[in-house]
C-alpha cells in the first residue's frame, strides 16, 4: 500500500523552524515555527534577507559563506550540527541550533539552500550556569 506524503502539511506541522532561501538569500519559505521560534510572522520573512535574524557581528561571515556555497555547490558543513546566535524580533538573542541542506535544480545547479532550526536557549543557558557552578566549586575544592 502506497501513501502520499502531504509535504505542506509536514513543513506546517513539524515542531523545528524550516527556513528556505534562494540564491541571493532572500527567504522563500518561513514555516510556522519559524514564526514561532524568531517572532516574525510569514508575511515578514518572505523575500526579506536573513538578516532579519543574523546578528550585525555574524552577518559578514554568514554572507561569505553562503555565496561560496551558491557558487560551489559544496558546503563545508555536512550534516554538521550548527551552533550560533540568532535575533527574535523584539530584539533579544537566541542560541540556535540548526542543519543546511542544498536543494538543487534538474541541471545540478544549487538552487537554494534549507536550514532546520532548533532553539537551544534554555540547554544554553543551563550549559553555561552549570559550567559556572562547576568552576566555583573546583574554586573552593581548590
Amino acid at each position: 500500500m502506497t501513501s502520499t506524503l502531504d509535504l505542506a502539511q509536514l513543513v506546517n506541522v513539524v515542531g523545528d523552524a524550516i527556513v528556505v532561501c534562494d540564491g541571493s538569500g532572500a527567504i522563500t519559505l518561513w514555516n510556522p515555527a519559524a514564526t514561532r521560534m524568531f517572532g516574525f510572522t510569514e508575511a515578514d520573512a518572505l523575500g526579506q534577507s536573513l538578516d532579519l535574524i543574523i546578528p550585525e557581528r555574524q552577518r559578514q561571515r554568514h554572507w561569505d559563506g553562503y555565496h561560496k556555497t551558491m557558487e560551489t555547490g559544496e558546503t563545508r558543513y555536512g550534516n554538521d550540527v550548527l551552533r550560533v546566535p540568532a535575533l527574535h524580533k523584539d530584539g533579544h538573542s537566541l542560541s540556535i541550533a540548526f542543519t543546511v541542506a542544498m536543494l538543487h535544480t534538474p541541471e545540478k545547479k544549487v538552487s537554494a539552500i534549507v536550514a532546520i532550526i532548533r532553539d537551544e536557549s534554555a540547554r544554553f543557558a543551563e550549559d553555561r550556569l552549570l559550567r559556572k557552578r562547576l568552576a566555583e566549586l573546583e574554586a573552593k575544592a581548590g
